[in-house]
């Protein structure tokens, strides 16, 4: 049983790549160094003299994590572009808000959901 869990973890960790995650660099004047994160491990960070040092750092970090979950069993996070979106949720607002985008909708003569999908779309 114990072996079949260990595989069973060796495998899940074994379909994610490091380059799969979603990473962010930002100058910190503080640290006087780029900072590197990982959105999908939110506890990890590694810094550099340069953007792609910083980079390069939580890459590895990555790695080392995956080791580290694999050798005790854990599940690896599932990187959010490998996560399957249906493309629909729910979403509750006030009812103000709801009627004054129903009526934006009726005047632009498209529905709702592309009314919506289209303000999201110009945030991003």
């Amino acid at each position: 049983m114990a072996r079949n869990k260990v595989n069973a973890a060796a495998e899940q960790g074994k379909q994610y790549d490091t380059r799969d995650y979603i990473y962010s660099v930002v100058w910190s004047p503080e640290d006087e160094a780029f900072i590197g994160r990982v959105l999908e491990f939110p506890s990890l960070a590694a810094h550099g003299s340069t953007q792609a040092k910083a980079l390069s750092e939580i890459r590895a970090v990555v790695q080392h994590a995956f080791e580290d979950l694999q050798d005790s069993c854990e599940k690896v996070p599932e990187p959010l572009n490998k996560r399957p979106y249906s493309g629909t949720f729910n979403i509750r607002l006030p009812k103000y808000l709801h009627r004054q985008l129903a009526i934006e909708a009726a005047e632009e003569g498209v529905s709702l959901n592309q009314l919506i999908s289209t303000k999201l779309a110009a945030t991003s």
